[in-house]
């Protein structure tokens, strides 16, 4: 059905350039306001609109909309309100018109239905969302930013190239579900997986998320990853090798996440940790498992913002957001250590919690598809996650040893915020029948069975009672300030000094070669000089073939040399 509507992310758009116009108050409100609309907007959205626009011969798709496009629009401009109203102190005008280009760019990009359009938006949300690091305006997050912009958009660049090649083949730019059978789908997969911090190629989510501002943050964590895995859900479900990416993104992120001190560290390794339930589902491809992908990815968005405003909120009124220098802080700001547990309780899937009901989908669809393995990998970093975002981010941040601070509650706007996530978080876990209602396809599960709420408290018990044996008897690994190092360090330290090595070696050959040819070259040049009679003449004609041929050598080698010195 075509419809003439202004596209949502024109919305922000439009909004981006008129802010640095407006009084900062009315600014603050706009960034407010603008996500309600926006969700309004979708919510109404006729299933099946297609909003199409001529560009050099191609028929773009600015608009697609189904429920699966629909869910993550409404989720999204859900999160683009919380954000910009956790950061409603916030009057830098950068932040700001980035917020609004960032979340602009995340809605366009679910609503896409051709390669083309997703990749300008794709590239969008990379460039707006860069600013929400350069923000903190110190030298480490500038750097910082570089790298997550070279990133970014190399992903892009990869798209763009695997969507040129996909129209050579088949003709099409539309975005559908691809099988990995050539060149062009092959990229535009790694595209997908840089986004979604496959492993090996997720170092900058932990590099760049903590180094953000408090606000920027939770802003970022909203964003770019779970667009990662809705262009996987929308084009790859039912990929295979899916399933076994998902369940090593699971399991490698727990085992940094208990040694790190930095707590907003800690919940970007759990960030990680929690995509891998998702390009699990992914990769099963099943009604059942694309369900639990969507409805993970909602409830996702919702309690690990709420993480990351709460450890934000510790770090705004603090200064610090190391586990070694916090703890005792419940006594001065009791409703974030609350906001924080309704948190912790919903991304380690408690029963009556968000997590319980989205997690278990996945965990049911692995089980009823045989991957039996799989599923009890998924348990066991079940397990691993309640140790690390369900136990140490509360425990070492409120409780724990007393650090002497006494800061004050977190501002109202930020409680606000916090206690609204809160909401949802725990009435998706009481009733979910509404978000079920939302997904892509019909659900018939019930969440709440006796076998499903046991299983699940028995693996939360024990994994409490494992981590408080750990801490009796010391061998939990202690919070210290410390640098962990990530497989980043093969190619952010190792891979330059190798090049710099392997350079150094290179340049001394060819300096040598070119001292030869130097010296060969004086030699001929002296030797025409000194030629003499009917030998001469003779000699004469040598020389100068040879010079020419030594000089074009002579100068090709410096151009070698040049380059690669």
């Amino acid at each position: 059905m075509m419809v003439d509507i202004i596209p949502t992310a024109f919305l922000f758009f439009l909004a981006a350039m008129v802010a640095p116009f407006v009084p900062v108050v009315l600014r603050s409100v706009l960034l407010v306001a603008l996500p309600i609309l926006a969700g309004f907007q979708i919510w109404y959205l006729p299933e099946g609109m297609l909003l199409q626009v001529g560009f050099f011969g191609f028929e773009l798709e600015l608009m697609r909309v189904d429920p699966m496009a629909r869910i993550f629009g409404l989720v999204f401009s859900l999160a683009a309100f919380l954000g910009n109203l956790y950061a409603w102190h916030v009057r830098d005008t950068v932040q700001q018109v980035a917020a609004l280009l960032y979340a602009g760019s995340a809605i366009g990009a679910v609503f896409a239905g051709d390669l083309i359009t997703l990749f300008f938006y794709w590239e969008g949300t990379a460039i707006a969302s860069v600013f929400l690091i350069w923000a903190r305006r110190t030298e480490g997050a500038y750097h910082t930013g570089i790298r997550y912009l070279v990133v970014q958009i190399g992903s892009g660049v990869i798209l763009i190239a695997g969507a040129a090649l996909f129209y050579r083949e088949t003709g099409s730019i539309a975005f559908e579900n691809m099988t990995l059978g050539s060149l062009a789908t092959w990229l535009i997969f790694l595209s997908f997986g840089i986004k979604c911090a496959f492993p090996l190629m997720h170092n900058w989510l932990q590099d760049a998320y903590p180094a953000a501002t408090v606000t920027g943050t939770v802003i970022l964590s909203a964003f770019t990853t779970k667009l990662a895995v809705y262009a996987l859900a929308r084009g790859f479900a039912g990929t295979e090798i899916l399933i076994y990416i998902g369940a090593i993104m699971t399991l490698f992120p727990i085992f940094y996440a208990v040694i790190e001190n930095d707590l907003r560290r800690v919940l970007a390794y759990s960030l990680n940790n929690q995509l891998g339930f998702m390009v699990v589902g992914i990769g099963i491809g099943t009604e059942l498992a694309l369900n639990g992908t969507v409805a993970h990815a909602f409830a996702h968005i919702l309690y690990k913002a709420l993480l990351f405003m709460s450890v934000g909120a510790v770090l705004f009124r603090t200064g610090t957001a190391k586990g070694s220098e916090l703890g005792g802080l419940y006594r001065t700001m009791p409703l974030t250590m609350i906001f924080c547990v309704i948190g912790a309780a919903s991304i380690s899937a408690f029963p009556l919690f968000s997590g319980f009901v989205t997690k278990s989908l996945i965990l049911s669809a692995s089980a009823k598809e045989h991957y039996y393995y799989i599923w009890a990998i998924l348990l066991f970093a079940s397990a691993g996650v309640f140790h690390h975002s369900g136990i140490k981010i509360p425990y070492f941040a409120f409780f724990a040893h007393d650090s002497g601070l006494r800061p004050k509650e977190a501002p109202p706007h930020m409680l606000i915020a916090m206690g609204i996530a809160s909401f949802f978080c725990i009435a998706v876990g009481v009733y979910p029948q509404p978000l079920y209602a939302l997904l892509p396809y019909e659900v018939e599960y019930i969440s709440y069975t006796t076998t499903h709420v046991i299983t699940q408290m028995q693996l939360l018990m024990f994994s409490a009672l494992a981590f408080t044996v750990l801490m009796r008897t010391g061998i939990y690994p202690p919070e210290l300030r410390s640098v962990n190092l990530d497989s980043d360090w093969s190619y952010r330290w190792l891979l330059p000094r190798m090049i710099r090595k392997i350079a150094t070696v290179v340049a001394a050959i060819w300096n040598g070669i070119l001292s030869f040819l130097t010296q060969r070259l004086k030699n001929i040049i002296a030797g025409l000089y000194h030629s003499h009679g009917p030998e001469g003449r003779m000699a004469s004609t040598w020389p100068t073939g040879a010079m020419v041929i030594w000089i074009s050598v002579l100068l090709g080698t410096t151009l070698i040399v040049s380059f690669f010195g």
